[in-house]
């Protein structure tokens, strides 16, 4: 069955206002978590490129897709692991996850630019990307329009021990509950 595209989008507009009504808007289902759970010592950054600022094309579909790089600052006193999830809440479709990266060695404070989408950095395993690929899928929004990319780094009190390849759905179902600290930082590209 077809809806035809002018439904289509009132049907994504409508089911976009009933998940924001119903209190489940935002990038991720742990938002709200994390937040209660914060330690504003635990942060993350990058030198390819500012907090909130243009993400270069290197790092982009419409470049070498590399990862950019990242450093973060000491996790919270119990954190056995870290997840990182990167994803773009302006996508037409929904979030669209772009990195998935779980079971990273708490003594990590680094990953270099352009990870390898077979590496298993810091011991850390990579899920399949909304591309449906493993590893690091970099921005590549609709031609003309600016999205924003959310790089988030949560600190967990257990390790998941899921199988390389796991979906960002089946890696925020089992960090839920194990969430110690969030940190984040975001960077836009328009194609």
């Amino acid at each position: 069955m077809s809806i035809g595209r002018r439904n289509g989008a009132f049907v994504c507009a409508l089911l976009c206002a009933v998940v924001t009504a119903a209190g489940m808007g935002g990038t991720t289902p742990f938002n709200a978590y994390a937040a209660a759970q914060s330690d504003s010592k635990f942060s993350i950054s990058t030198s390819s490129f500012q907090p909130n600022g243009d993400i270069p094309t290197r790092f982009t579909c419409s470049g070498d897709n590399l990862s950019p790089a990242l450093a973060w600052t000491d996790p919270p006193a119990g954190t056995e692991s870290l997840v990182l999830i990167v994803d773009d809440p302006d996508a037409p479709g929904g979030v669209f996850n772009h990195w998935v990266l779980y079971d990273l060695a708490r003594s990590a404070r680094r990953l270099p630019e352009g990870v390898p989408e077979k590496a298993d950095p810091e011991g850390a395993r990579q899920g399949r990307n909304g591309f449906d690929e493993p590893g690091y899928g970099g921005p590549c929004p609709p031609p003309g329009h600016v999205h924003r990319y959310y790089f988030r780094l949560y600190a967990l009190d257990r390790k998941l021990e899921l199988p390389a390849g796991a979906s960002k759905s089946a890696v925020e179902k089992a960090l839920q509950g194990h969430v110690l600290a969030q940190a984040e930082v975001m960077g836009r590209f328009k194609r």
